[in-house]
């Protein structure tokens, strides 16, 4: 049986989150460090560390809270994972859905690497949607 190494982030991301862990340690692999970087990018992730443990590398990334304590602690980071080993889910350009009017985004593996719906829609291309980020 194989890994879901996507599903594995995802979840790791969203216990963090939840449990407001500032800290996540993520196996590091291509796939991984592609993801993260566009979560960096797009100002889901504060920071981003490479480590290396015991011959293995792990990516740690460090989350961005809401810092207001005065109220009740509201979940700001939603991801969702899409395709899946079982179903996977493809999209033209031209239909790849926007997550909350654009305000979301989606994460593609395409021909040229794993980018967001604006940088397929903006370069023309399709492909595998991976998540939605909210």
């Amino acid at each position: 049986m194989g890994r879901d190494t996507i599903a594995e982030i995802i979840s790791s991301i969203q216990n963090a989150h939840m449990n407001r862990k500032r800290v996540v340690q993520i196996a590091s692999t291509n796939i991984t460090e592609n993801i993260v970087k566009i979560l960096l990018r797009e100002g889901f992730i504060e920071n981003v560390r490479k480590h290396r443990k015991s011959n293995k590398y792990f990516l740690v990334a460090t989350l961005r809270h809401r810092r207001n304590r005065e109220r009740n602690y509201r979940n700001i980071l939603n991801l969702k994972r899409i395709s899946r080993p079982g179903l996977r889910i493809y999209s033209n350009y031209q239909r790849i859905p926007k997550i909350l009017g654009g305000m979301g985004i989606v994460i593609l593996s395409t021909s040229r690497g794993i980018m967001t719906d604006r940088e397929a829609r903006l370069q023309g291309i399709g492909g595998e949607i991976l998540c939605y980020i909210w």
